[in-house]
């Protein structure tokens, strides 16, 4: 629909007197979404952390007479910029550069200076990587206010903060009341994606992006002991507010299986208690099968490693991903995510003890099989109590098909939903290590944004290494994150002695980073540099020869090879469009010949077995 067109139905739902209450606002506003299902009546006890906006430190959202309001980028640095002035317990540090060259920053609150103190654990707050969803940096602001003056600076005797309001900078600023059609508020909102149209949360392994490799870069330097990701969610609606995963949650499948024991014992209980205590409805992070048949079933919504708690579980950090619930208004969302996250730190003052334990046991996991590229189960993996909301449905005029109508009413009755967890695919063996040639530097240094120990050779050297051999790879038909994706699901490993020149790197995978290495340089691995279409020269063959040079070549052959003659009559019999096909029979000789590229569909890391 053409802007101007889509502005226009806007106003006209805005004054019909049959939409839901939003539109009975006068003067309503597009960005008050009549469209959008009724919300639920709230009025937490959360709602007392607010300052009044006389307070000279409220801020820009607390300032607001609805509480739907944030701030735009320079507004929101401005108070920072003041309150790192005000107060000794905060400093900002930048740690990067957007594409069109805006700081990123952080806002460090600690009672150590900018040497931290190594005994105390760090969390570390991430908000606007979807700069529309946006409730981490109100709620920090908040949180580091109260902290700064308000009495809340105990939280920072046992522990270390680190917040990063806007991660994705440009997109915070791409902003207006049109970017989230599905979230109610706040009324002016950031864009999902960045200035190079990328989505930074599918970007934690290849690291494509400048805001990507510099949060990592920041990761690599604090080594947070909790990394919390705020986001805020589609799909259904349903009561909870405050929804929020991790890998190996209950008890399932995942590469740190003890952080997720530390997280299901300690964190969630007291999480979802303090939650509640303040008016809030804590859930588990769940994505729905069918958003137009919402009783189908839930699922875990994957486990890749491009996406933040993915890649927190193969790099043993412990991650959660917030998924506030886009349905709920912004106020409500946003105090709920101060609770987590003052919660948080209190946890980690009482118990960051155990939690950098589990750490240290996950770092030390060597798996000699690494299981990858997961898919929803085929069977629900259990059945779960789900707090949903009352729906009607209807046939829609405009889709020509059966809708669903939300009605905004809590359903009495929990519903019993079948939950589908994941499954790998694909297992891959552990190598001792791999050896990256020297003039693929970009993926070398891509290694070591994300820290990975590595040997680089100063004088050529001759390695006695394990080459893959590529059968049938595919590339995709379509860009994803600006990519031509290719998959490989057969290779066949070749012994070779391969002259690797200097500034080429040994990788070995006997390191806390070691699966994420294996998942980086494995092919098959969906989330590998080859999947992101990052190596796409070994699909290049160079040199050929003619027909009237590999006929008669082919013809000697088959005389003096009774195997290959045999071989070629089989392959004649199985299959009659290559027996149709006198360019596909001479190639087939071709590729048996040592004229043919040896280096064709050779994949250029080695393996160290």
């Amino acid at each position: 629909m053409r802007p101007f067109l889509l502005i226009a139905a806007l106003a006209a739902l805005s004054s019909s007197p049959a939409m839901s209450q939003s539109a009975a606002i006068p003067n309503a506003k597009p960005w008050d979404q009549p469209f959008l299902p009724p919300a639920l009546a709230w009025d937490g006890a959360s709602k007392a952390l607010l300052r009044p906006a006389s307070d000279p430190w409220a801020s820009a959202f607390e300032q607001d007479p609805a509480h739907d309001f944030s701030p735009d980028y320079a507004d929101t640095r401005a108070w920072f910029d003041r309150l790192d002035k005000a107060s000794k317990l905060i400093r900002i540090e930048q740690f990067g550069v957007s594409p069109q060259g805006r700081p990123i920053y952080a806002v460090i609150a600690s009672k150590d200076g900018k040497a931290f103190d190594p005994k105390k654990p760090v969390l570390m707050v991430q908000a606007g990587i979807h700069p529309g969803e946006i409730d981490g940096k109100d709620a920090g602001m908040m949180l580091l206010r109260d902290i700064a003056f308000y009495g809340k600076d105990g939280l920072l005797d046992r522990v270390n903060l680190i917040l990063i309001p806007i991660l994705s900078v440009d997109g915070h600023e791409r902003a207006g009341p049109y970017s989230r059609p599905n979230q109610r508020g706040p009324r002016i909102q950031g864009w999902r994606n960045t200035a190079t149209n990328q989505n930074l949360n599918r970007d934690y392994m290849k690291l494509d992006q400048p805001e990507m490799q510099a949060v990592r870069a920041l990761i690599v330097k604090y080594r947070p002991d909790l990394y919390v990701d705020v986001h805020v969610t589609d799909g259904i609606d349903y009561q909870y507010d405050v929804t929020y995963g991790y890998n190996g949650e209950d008890g399932a499948w995942s590469r740190s299986p003890a952080i997720a024991a530390w997280l299901d014992a300690t964190f969630k209980p007291a999480i979802n208690a303090a939650l509640e205590a303040q008016g809030h409805i804590p859930g588990e992070l769940v994505f729905a099968i069918d958003d137009r048949d919402p009783k189908k079933g839930l699922s875990d919504g994957g486990l890749g490693e491009r996406f933040s708690n993915g890649w927190g579980s193969a790099a043993h950090v412990p991650t959660i991903l917030i998924e506030n619930h886009s349905l709920k208004p912004h106020e409500q969302r946003v105090l709920g995510t101060y609770v987590f996250l003052e919660e948080a730190l209190r946890l980690l003052a009482a118990k960051g003890g155990d939690l950098r334990a589990a750490i240290g046991r996950d770092s030390a996991l060597r798996p000699a099989e690494i299981p990858a590229n997961f898919v929803s189960m085929d069977a629900p993996a259990s059945t779960r109590a789900f707090k949903g909301i009352l729906f009607e449905r209807y046939d829609s005029p405009a889709s020509g098909g059966s809708e669903i109508r939300w009605l905004g009413k809590p359903d009495p009755q929990p519903w019993m939903m079948p939950f589908y967890g994941s499954r790998p695919t694909l297992q891959l063996k552990r190598p001792t290590a791999y050896w990256i040639p020297g003039y693929r530097k970009d993926l070398i240094e891509r290694l070591r944004i994300h820290g990975v120990v590595m040997e680089t050779l100063t004088a050529a050297r001759t390695v006695p290494i394990e080459m893959l051999r590529l059968h049938a790879p595919k590339v995709a038909t379509a860009t994803n994150e600006a990519h031509v994706a290719i998959s490989v699901e057969t290779v066949t490993p070749e012994p070779r002695h391969w002259v690797f020149p200097p500034g080429s790197v040994r990788v070995p995978t006997d390191q806390p980073l070691g699966d994420v290495v294996v998942l980086l340089l494995e092919p098959q691995s969906s989330e590998s540099f080859f999947a992101w279409g990052m190596i796409p020269e070994v699909l290049n063959r160079v040199e050929y020869i003619e027909g009237y040079a590999i006929a008669p070549l082919a013809e000697r052959m088959l005389a003096a090879d009774p195997a290959l003659k045999a071989a070629f009559e089989a392959k004649l019999a199985a299959d009659p469009a290559f027996a149709a096909d006198p360019d596909a029979r001479l190639g087939w000789f071709y590729e048996r010949t040592p004229y043919f590229d040896d280096h064709y569909l050779l994949y250029p890391v080695g393996r160290e077995i």
